[in-house]
C-alpha cells in the first residue's frame, strides 16, 4: 500500500533535519575535542597560579553547584530515587571517577607536559579491555585486541624514551601517575554502565559528583586555603571557570548528546583527535616542542589503542566514548 499523501510528504524534511542534526552533533563533537584538547595547556596554567591542590579546591565547591542546578533544572526539588545498594555503588564511582581518577590527572598533568599527558590519557580504553577480561565481562582476547594493547605500549615507551633516558624522573613520574589515573577511568567506565542503564547518565554523574566532591573538598584544602583568593589575576579565574565549567562540566553534557544523535561507534574516533590538538596548542603557547621519535611513539600508541578497542566486533563499554571527568 503506498503512504498516505501527507506521510510521503513528511519524508523529505524529516530526513533532512535528521542530517542537520547530525551536522550539529559533528561541529559540537569537533568543537568539543578543541576545549578538551586545549584544556591541557589551560590547566598547567591554572596549576602554576594556584597549585594543583588549590585547583582541586576550587573545582570542587564549583562542581556540587553546578550538579545541583543541573539536577534541579531537570527535577526540580523531587530528585530521582536510587536504592541503596545503588548509592554505595554511586559513591565507589564519584571517589573512582573525582578523587582518584581527577587527582591524580591534576598532578599528572602538573608534573608532566600537555602533550604527554593527553596522549597517556588516550590509553583509558586498553585498560578498560583489561579490567572487562579481568572481570569475565570480556571472552577471550582476540589476536587484534593483543597487537592493539602490544603496539600501544611499545609507543608509549618510544614516546617517554626521551624523559626516561634523559633522567627527568619528574616529568616520568607524572607520566606514571597520569597511567593510574588512566585505569582508573576505565574501572569508572565500566562500573558506571550498568548505573547509567537503570538510572539514566545525568543522574549517575550529578550524583557521583556530588558523593564524590566533599572528600576532595577535605584533602585540598590546605592548599586552598594558602591561596590568595583575592589576587588571582583573572586571566586565571577564566581558565578556572574554562577547565571546571565548559571543559568537564558542560563538556559531559554536550557528549551525551553527541553520542545519542550520532551513535556511539561514529563518536568514538574523534577521541583520537584529542592528543594532536593538545600537541598543536601546547606548541603553539607554551612553546613545548616534539622530536621525530616522540611523534613515532605517539602515532603507534593511537594505532595500538585504536586496533584495541574497535577489534571487538560486538558493542561494549571498551568500544564507547565516554566524556573525560576531568
Amino acid at each position: 500500500m503506498p503512504p498516505a499523501p501527507d506521510a510521503a510528504n513528511d519524508t523529505p524534511r524529516l530526513v533532512s533535519d535528521a542530517a542537520r542534526q547530525a551536522r550539529h552533533a559533528l561541529w559540537a563533537a569537533l568543537a568539543m575535542i578543541a576545549v578538551w584538547g586545549s584544556n591541557f595547556s589551560v590547566q598547567k596554567a591554572v596549576f602554576a597560579a594556584l597549585s594543583p591542590g588549590g585547583f582541586l579546591f576550587a573545582r570542587y565547591l564549583m562542581m556540587p553547584v553546578a550538579a545541583t542546578l543541573l539536577l534541579l533544572y531537570r527535577h526540580g526539588v523531587r530528585w530521582p530515587r536510587v536504592p541503596r545498594a545503588d548509592l554505595i555503588a554511586l559513591l565507589k564511582l564519584g571517589l573512582a571517577g573525582h578523587l582518584l581518577h581527577v587527582g591524580m590527572v591534576t598532578y599528572g598533568i602538573h608534573w608532566s607536559t600537555a602533550f604527554s599527558s593527553s596522549l597517556i590519557l588516550a590509553m583509558g580504553p586498553v585498560f578498560t579491555l583489561l579490567i572487562l577480561r579481568w572481570q569475565g565481562l570480556e571472552d577471550r582476547l582476540s589476536r587484534g585486541q593483543l597487537a592493539g594493547v602490544a603496539v600501544a605500549c611499545a609507543g608509549v615507551l618510544v614516546f617517554l624514551s626521551d624523559k626516561l633516558l634523559g633522567g627527568h624522573w619528574q616529568a616520568s613520574g607524572g607520566d606514571l601517575t597520569l597511567v593510574v589515573a588512566a585505569s582508573f577511568f576505565s574501572y569508572y567506565t565500566v562500573a558506571a554502565k550498568p548505573l547509567i542503564e537503570r538510572h539514566g547518565g545525568v543522574t549517575v554523574m550529578t550524583y557521583a559528583t556530588l558523593l564524590g566532591s566533599a572528600p576532595v573538598v577535605l584533602l585540598s584544602a590546605p592548599a586552598g586555603l594558602r591561596v590568595e583568593w583575592a589576587e588571582v589575576q583573572p586571566m586565571i579565574w577564566l581558565g578556572l571557570g574554562y577547565a571546571v565549567l565548559i571543559s568537564a562540566f558542560l563538556g559531559w553534557l554536550v557528549w551525551g548528546w553527541v553520542n545519542a544523535v550520532r551513535g556511539v561507534a561514529r563518536s568514538a574516533p574523534l577521541m583520537y583527535l584529542m592528543p594532536p590538538v593538545a600537541g598543536l596548542v601546547a606548541w603553539l603557547v607554551t612553546g613545548e616542542r616534539y622530536t621525530g621519535v616522540k611523534l613515532a611513539g605517539a602515532a603507534l600508541t593511537l594505532g595500538g589503542v585504536a586496533l584495541a578497542q574497535f577489534t571487538s566486533a560486538r558493542t561494549d563499554p571498551v568500544r564507547e566514548a565516554p566524556a573525560p571527568v576531568d
